[in-house]
């Protein structure tokens, strides 16, 4: 097996210009970690895109190799409890961020980070899922969590053709909730409502400045956009309902008030994929392999060339992917 390996790398100079590259490096050449994989798939989320394109400052450490996930296969361990040959995958912990990622032939991490590939997954399917689908997954297991039930009425997902929307509409499906799923691209309504999304409403719903109270609409939500889209999703929630934000593709702000907290009773449900608990992390896992519809998750996903990855970075930004990219190394 060969020691060397094609990776991505964002470099900045002493401007602080940022470029990326395809180059080769060697195992010696990766950060410390106690297991060492062989990436097998990755994927290209929306938090990858930025790192690529420099649009966010996602990266807080140059060089780096990008990428936020990735299943494989273990070809080095002196952690406890992984053995060479061990199926694994890794979603967040600063991976791409601030430790050297997913973008490469190989991958040196703590085998603290690392979950067990479900018996019945492979590498592509779990990046199929990757963190958009683990995002989403913590999602409805914190609605459910605060008694988000089908019965309870209807859950909105926005940036619902992205991945964490495409996943979540699939998920909410599946345990019986409708779903209304707001969209900034109508042209996709049919894979939305393949997805099993019962109403499909125009993201300019929401995109605006937001009442401090709206009409009553949905019990609950799942929030990948922020800003006035998340705004407004508050301001239209039921009494005592809830809603999960795990995303700011719209912007880190939030221009509302405490009106839906405070006279409807309403919850907002912080979602943090990066460093959520291993506890939390195996069941969410266990919950995706045993829920998620495979044949609606092949509908979802399109496979690419590693050599398309600076590419596919610079598209998820300008929001032109639906659904899951994944990365067949």
């Amino acid at each position: 097996m060969s020691n060397r390996f094609e990776a991505v790398l964002i470099t900045r100079d002493e401007e602080k210009r940022q470029s990326v590259d395809f180059v080769e490096l060697s195992e010696d050449e990766l950060m410390e970690g106690d297991v060492t994989v062989a990436v097998k798939a990755s994927t290209v989320n929306y938090k990858d895109g930025l790192a690529i394109t420099g649009k966010a400052p996602v990266v807080r450490r140059f060089p780096m190799i990008p990428g936020v996930d990735f299943a494989g296969t273990v070809t080095r361990s002196s952690h406890p409890g992984w053995k060479e040959g061990a199926k694994v995958i890794l979603n967040g912990w600063g991976v791409g961020e601030t430790h050297y990622g997913a973008y490469a032939g190989r991958a040196r991490v703590s085998g603290d980070w690392l979950v067990p590939l479900p018996p019945d997954m492979s590498p592509r399917d779990a990046m199929t899922i990757g963190t958009a689908g683990y995002t989403a997954m913590l999602c409805v297991m914190a609605l459910e969590r605060h008694g988000i039930s089908p019965d309870r009425g209807p859950v909105i997902v926005t940036g619902a053709s992205g991945g964490v929307g495409s996943v979540a509409i699939s998920l909410l499906a599946e345990l019986g909730y409708e779903v209304v799923a707001s969209t900034g691209r109508l042209s996709e309504e049919g894979y939305l409502r393949e997805l099993g999304a019962r109403e499909i409403i125009p993201r300019e719903e929401l995109s605006g400045p937001a009442r401090p109270l709206g009409k009553e609409r949905w019990a609950g939500g799942i929030d990948a956009v922020g800003s006035h889209t998340l705004a407004n999703v508050l301001s239209m929630t039921c009494y005592g309902g809830a809603v999960a934000a795990c995303g700011l593709a719209q912007g880190m702000d939030l221009p509302a008030t405490v009106a839906p907290l405070i006279l409807r009773g309403v919850s907002l449900l912080g979602i943090d994929s990066v460093m959520a608990p291993k506890a939390l992390r195996l069941e969410a896992w266990r919950r995706l392999s045993l829920e998620l519809n495979r044949e609606k998750m092949s509908k979802l996903s399109a496979s690419i060339p590693f050599s398309d990855v600076i590419k596919a970075g610079e598209e998820i930004v300008a929001g032109r992917v639906r659904g899951r990219l994944v990365i067949q190394m």
